[in-house]
């Protein structure tokens, strides 16, 4: 495809394909079954998630959500970093309400809830009709603590690209952010799994350099 992509994420880059679609490409040439599988029950039970119109191996053509993630709007509105924590923490409380798929584990072991396993701000689009969930290759089945002490590793220890204008505001906001998810999403039951979540967080192959010694001294 000579398009330049419309985003470039660490392991995929996402191009215009049509009205209202858009072409997820895997570079290592993952396979998207099973992250189509994962989305589609998550979409059959109300959760916000892109709808799915075609699996081609690496490719996933996915509907287009049109949006600023809820990163990029941290920049652009910092008052509403309070507001933001406790709206991925929301979005965290209606997914584990969700049953897991049956025979899909996610990345990290299996469980009874399903689980996202990267639920962060740049994951959640904030387009017309709400946030939507996007990047479901690690999710399946799991535990709901699990899935919000994982979230609270990312968020502790994830480097911003220097390019992203939320940098600034999120180096400043972080705590804050982190502390109105927490309250809402349950520290005491996530603070038991941190250690094994930053455990496994260190087997993630596309982590920056930083980002392993930020896990490395969260542990």
């Amino acid at each position: 495809m000579n398009q330049a992509p419309l985003a470039r994420g660490r392991a995929a880059d996402v191009f215009a394909d049509g009205p209202g679609r858009v072409l997820r490409r895997y570079r290592d040439g993952t396979d998207t079954e099973r992250e189509a599988r994962v989305m589609e029950h998550a979409r059959r039970h109300g959760f916000p998630v892109p709808a799915v119109y075609d699996v081609r191996g690496p490719e996933l053509v996915l509907e287009r959500i049109d949006g600023p993630t809820m990163l990029a709007d941290l920049a652009a509105r910092p008052w509403r970093v309070h507001a933001h924590g406790r709206l991925l923490a929301d979005l965290h409380r209606r997914l584990h309400a969700i049953d897991a798929p049956p025979g899909l584990p996610s990345r990290f072991g299996g469980g009874p809830d399903l689980v996202h396993v990267d639920l962060h701000p740049d994951n959640v689009i904030l387009g017309e009709r709400g946030p939507v969930v996007i990047d479901w290759v690690a999710a399946g089945g799991g535990d709901g603590a699990d899935d919000v002490a994982m979230s609270w590793v990312i968020l502790a220890t994830s480097q911003i690209p220097a390019a992203q204008p939320a940098r600034a505001v999120m180096t400043g906001g972080r705590r804050l952010f982190l502390g109105a998810f927490l309250e809402r999403a349950g520290r005491a039951a996530a603070a038991e799994r941190l250690e094994r979540m930053a455990a496994l967080r260190l087997h993630d192959p596309h982590l920056l350099p930083a980002e392993r010694r930020a896990v490395q001294a969260l542990l």
